[in-house]
């Protein structure tokens, strides 16, 4: 093969390769080459409106029972999440949650894995300042050992996340919709995943 063979080989592998890296990876995933910590702790404080909602503070409460209702009033029946977050006794989550929302203003929601986080790693979200929850979403020894990638396929494809945008009957939607919600937590991350001042 001669010297101008080669260079057109050549030339061709790398039209390939690059089609192919535009084609994996695509337009919108491309990280931005400066990370402005402006931009990453405003999408934050967007993110946190969404955490902040009882669609998803509910299942993060301060305490051992699970909240309710869009005013977020303790659990019926004096429910508590138990050691694995699913319940305890003959009050398990699965017992009155089934696998779908039941039909009818405010019946119980339903999911194949309705539960809370386990008391080992509990997640708390009521109560906490944009400061506080940002930390702790970061922090893999409180937010369940994953890092921020693993953090983000939680949030953008996790079914029962996914449940706070189809809450069944009566339950209002958070304030951003989902495809919204994953936009501004991709670019928190893709800015550095700062932590807002307070």
């Amino acid at each position: 093969m001669n010297a101008k063979s080669t260079i057109s080989l050549l030339g061709a592998t790398a039209v390939i390769l690059g089609s192919y890296t535009f084609h994996a990876f695509g337009q919108d995933e491309v990280k931005p080459k400066t990370k402005d910590p402006a931009v990453s702790k405003a999408a934050f404080r967007e993110v946190y409106k969404v955490l902040m909602h009882p669609r998803c503070m509910n299942c993060h409460p301060a305490g051992k029972a699970p909240l309710q209702g869009d005013d977020s009033h303790p659990h019926a029946m004096n429910v508590t999440a138990g050691p694995e977050g699913k319940g305890i006794y003959a009050l398990k989550c699965a017992n009155c949650h089934q696998q779908a929302n039941l039909p009818g203003n405010n019946m119980p929601p339903g999911n194949p894995n309705w539960h809370l986080p386990p008391r080992n790693m509990p997640m708390v979200f009521e109560g906490k300042s944009p400061t506080e929850l940002a930390t702790q979403l970061k922090d893999p020894k409180k937010n369940g050992g994953k890092d921020l990638e693993q953090l983000f396929h939680h949030v953008n494809e996790d079914k029962l996340v996914l449940w706070g945008w189809n809450p069944g009957d009566g339950r209002t939607l958070p304030p951003l919709t989902h495809e919204e919600f994953t936009k501004q937590f991709r670019l928190w991350l893709d800015h550095g995943a700062e932590v807002p001042d307070a």
